[in-house]
């Protein structure tokens, strides 16, 4: 990798939305061609935001940022745009049918053209989108997220495509297995000091790296602090009884000082969101009867697992249990909804308003305060909820269901998006809520944290 030419450079780049929202600080890294690089961060650091300064849709305020001459670009993001979920197949690519069949068969996603967008599942959606970016064969390819929603087929897909991948790739996720299998180096983005760090090797060799660098400077910090302190107590028994103590005591403090400028400023670790519960609604009677594809109830403390490949229908399953078409449901049930696209969400609508929207409570400080407990802070929840980052928009969620003390709870993916350092807890949580669940996820790790579990495969249905 590092005998071909960098294709990618960014020269003490600077970036801001506004004058309070700096997200980059004099950043600079390079990409050699053909490699594939990682790019990680807390939520908000401005993963998305160096591919949008990429793709020329932001421009820096300072500092400068370097294509190779001819280089083209090409991403898969997240999610398709929401204006464009209306359109068939066909008109989302506005290429030849022959050329859209060709890269469909590549990347084993066989659904007809003139389907509309938004009737394709999750999983396929995310093959979609990676069809978009490489149909016009792009030189450096931007993936944003791309595991999400697939299952497990589809993430051994995706992972064996980049292995044999001939160009220059960049990628932004949290499953650290997936990245494993193909990084040549880690670009970390830090949303305390705006800064990056630049690292080469594979991704748990690199966070390893990164471990040990962040406790060899609390070491030598330690050391330091100690050696403050002591040089403090001494200058407290010199006094200033001559003048030679007292040119003494002078030059310890210059020495103290010197000391001080020179303290590294180690490296915050991601916040994990501290644990939290979602408060059941109280309510008499029954809360949902499922009739179809099974005929159930499902009481407090149910939780079903609907499973099944990509494509099968299940949040189209999840979907019609929301609206009650093949369910029962209490009418008196609040139904707490995390959907894998946010449609939940009205995008133009400030954090603070969506939440005060489902709020049992209208008082400000306690919608802060939850605001708060998801790293949610007082500038972000002032933000209209289309600027914020997909995590940040996760973590909304989660603040909105504890705010709105559902009955049920169906989620959809709740995985999707969020920092994996926040899984465990957003797991507990799920397993203390009283009330029924019924939820999609191809999460291995986040399915067997929960308990008790029945299962729905609509593959067998």
């Amino acid at each position: 990798m590092s005998l071909e030419p960098v294709v990618i450079r960014f020269d003490h780049v600077s970036f801001s939305y506004d004058e309070k929202k700096v997200i980059l600080d004099e950043a600079s890294f390079s990409v050699h061609k053909n490699s594939i690089i990682t790019i990680i961060g807390q939520n908000g650091a401005g993963k998305s935001t160096i591919f949008k300064l990429l793709l020329g849709k932001l421009t820096p305020q300072e500092g400068k940022i370097s294509l190779e001459n001819g280089t083209t670009v090409g991403i898969a993001e997240q999610m398709p745009p929401v204006e464009k979920l209306d359109l068939t197949i066909a008109d989302y690519f506005e290429s030849e049918p022959s050329e859209i069949r060709k890269i469909f068969a590549s990347l084993d996603l066989n659904v007809p053209l003139e389907r509309k967008v938004k009737e394709l599942s999750g999983g396929q959606k995310a093959r979609l989108l990676l069809a978009h970016a490489l149909i016009n064969n792009p030189d450096v390819l931007l993936l944003d997220e791309p595991t999400n929603n697939l299952d497990k087929n589809g993430v051994e897909f995706l992972t064996n495509f980049l292995i044999n991948y001939k160009k220059t790739c960049i990628v932004i996720s949290h499953d650290s297995d997936f990245l494993n299998f193909f990084t040549d180096g880690v670009i970390n983005l830090d949303v305390h000091t705006r800064k990056i760090e630049q690292f080469v090797g594979n991704y748990y060799d690199v966070i390893a790296e990164i471990a040990a660098k962040l406790e060899r400077d609390r070491r030598e910090n330690a050391r330091v602090e100690k050696s403050i302190k002591d040089r403090f107590l001494k200058i407290n028994k010199l006094g200033g009884k001559s003048i030679a103590m007292s040119q003494l005591a002078r030059r310890i403090r210059e020495d103290i000082e010197e000391d001080r400028e020179g303290i590294v400023a180690t490296r915050r670790e991601d916040k994990t969101i501290p644990d939290f519960t979602i408060p059941c609604q109280e309510y008499v009677g029954y809360v949902i009867k499922i009739k179809e594809p099974i005929e159930t109830e499902l009481v407090k403390g149910s939780r079903l697992i609907i499973r099944g490949p990509n494509g099968v229908g299940k949040s189209t399953l999840l979907r019609a249990l929301l609206a009650g078409s093949c369910a029962d449901i209490n009418p008196k049930i609040r139904i707490g909804y995390y959907s894998q696209d946010f449609s939940e969400l009205d995008f133009k609508q400030t954090a603070y308003e969506s939440l005060l929207s489902v709020s049992q409570t209208d008082k400000a400080n306690e919608i802060y305060e939850m605001g708060a407990r998801f790293l949610l802070n007082g500038e972000i929840l002032n933000t209209k909820i289309e600027s914020l980052s997909e995590g940040q928009k996760g973590l909304l969620c989660y603040a909105r269901l504890c705010l709105q003390r559902p009955g049920l709870l169906i989620l959809d993916e709740p995985t999707n998006h969020i920092n994996f350092r926040h899984i465990p807890v957003i797991a507990k949580a799920i397993n203390e809520f009283e009330g029924p669940v019924i939820f999609v996820s191809h999460l291995t790790d986040f399915v067997e944290k929960i308990k008790d579990i029945r299962e729905l495969d609509l593959e067998k249905k």
